[in-house]
C-alpha cells in the first residue's frame, strides 16, 4: 500500500476554522505536491497531520483536536512568508 498523503489546507479568518480543501494518496497525493509547487504553494511535511486530515472531506473544518498540529502549521508559514518579504522577495504565491 502506498503511504504517500498529502492534505491542502486554507485559512479565511473570515471563517472560524481553516478547512480542508483537498486531500489525497498515493498518486494523487505527488500530484497534490506537485501543484503546490508549481503554484509556489509552500509544503510542509507532516505525515502524521496529513493522515489525520486526509478524512475529512474538501469543504470540512478542521476539527478542535487538530487546532494546534494545524495553527503550528499556519505559523510555520507566516514565518516563510516575513523570511520572503524581508529577503526583497513579495512576490512568491502563499496560498
Amino acid at each position: 500500500m502506498d503511504k504517500r498523503t498529502a492534505t491542502a489546507i486554507r485559512y479565511d479568518p473570515s471563517l472560524p476554522a481553516p478547512f480542508v480543501v483537498a486531500t489525497g494518496r498515493g498518486d494523487l497525493a505527488v500530484k497534490l505536491v506537485d501543484l503546490a509547487r508549481k503554484a509556489g504553494v509552500p509544503i510542509r511535511n507532516d505525515r502524521d497531520l496529513a493522515e489525520r486530515l486526509l478524512w475529512l472531506a474538501p469543504g470540512d473544518v478542521i476539527p478542535e483536536e487538530l487546532y494546534r498540529p494545524v495553527a503550528e502549521v499556519l505559523l510555520f508559514l507566516l514565518d516563510l512568508k516575513k523570511n520572503e518579504l524581508n529577503n526583497g522577495n513579495d512576490e512568491k504565491n502563499f496560498g
